[in-house]
């Protein structure tokens, strides 16, 4: 049976401006510890702490431009592009430039806090 999930839950963001989470899909709204689909608005200036979350994370910039901090250096990932980071990896995502950065974030399993490990 289809399942429609009618308006996303809103999750308070980690780091230092203002970011809107909107999860659609995972532990919080449906319930469903496989997968995690969320909407997310960072501000121009945000940054969050460094993790090494054990999911894959599979994220695709909608508008502005995304940060990605490794320990091989950092990539600026425009609008319309996409770009994955692997369980155990160290990251660290901001929205450094005008306008923030649009992006909608896939987590395989699902995002939690307890799997997350933030610095």
């Amino acid at each position: 049976m289809v399942r429609i999930i009618a308006q996303p839950t809103v999750i308070q963001a980690e780091g230092t401006r203002p970011k809107r989470i909107e999860e659609f899909i995972g532990n919080v709204t449906s319930g469903t510890p496989e997968l995690s689909i969320a909407r997310m608005d960072a501000s121009e200036g945000w940054v969050e702490p460094g993790q090494t979350p054990a999911f894959d994370e599979y994220t695709l910039v909608l508008s502005g431009t995304l940060r990605v901090e490794t320990r091989d250096g950092s990539t600026d990932v425009p609008g319309g592009q996409a770009v994955i980071a692997k369980a155990g990896e160290w990251v660290r995502y901001s929205a450094p430039l005008p306008g923030g950065a649009q992006y909608v974030a896939v987590c395989h399993p699902a995002f939690s806090p307890e799997t997350v490990n933030r610095d």
